[in-house]
């Protein structure tokens, strides 16, 4: 999260939005691991937020972040898997825009910002798209890594 808040903005995208890559570690952790632990790293993510960019922040990053762990970590539990690792990803970025928007009518007291959502859905695709296979590409290395910690 620190290193993508280092990536400056890219011309056309809307303000706030983010790659996303700190959800590779929270899908790799829901995926092998389990839930509490990877709301466990949500929880770290969204003080992190807070501590650096403020309260609202925080409620914005633990908004999306509960919602999107959730939903992934129902999603990958499927016994078919019918949407692979990089659908499971759009799924939680649009699931994180979808708490976020939540917490920005509670945070704004108004629904207007429901008005930001086809654009955060646009972005939600791409961005959970390209986490999602870069969480495929290496996921086998990181199974690998994690044989020698056990």
């Amino acid at each position: 999260s620190a290193l993508e808040n280092l990536i400056p903005a890219f011309p056309g995208l809307p303000p706030g939005a983010k790659p996303g890559l700190s959800n590779i570690v929270t899908m790799y952790t829901a995926a092998r691991i389990g839930l509490p632990e990877a709301l466990y790293i949500t929880l770290i993510k969204a003080i992190f937020a807070g501590l650096t960019r403020g309260p609202s922040a925080f409620f914005m990053s633990i908004s999306g972040g509960l919602l999107s762990t959730t939903v992934m970590f129902v999603l990958l539990r499927l016994q078919n898997r019918p949407f692979g690792i990089a659908g499971i990803s759009v799924a939680a970025a649009v699931a994180h825009n979808t708490g976020q928007l939540l917490a920005a009518m509670v945070l704004t007291g108004t629904s207007a910002v429901v008005g930001y959502a086809p654009v955060l859905g646009f972005f939600a695709i791409i961005t959970g798209l390209v986490t999602g296979a870069i969480l495929k590409i290496v996921l086998p290395a990181l199974d690998k890594q994690s044989k020698f910690l056990t």
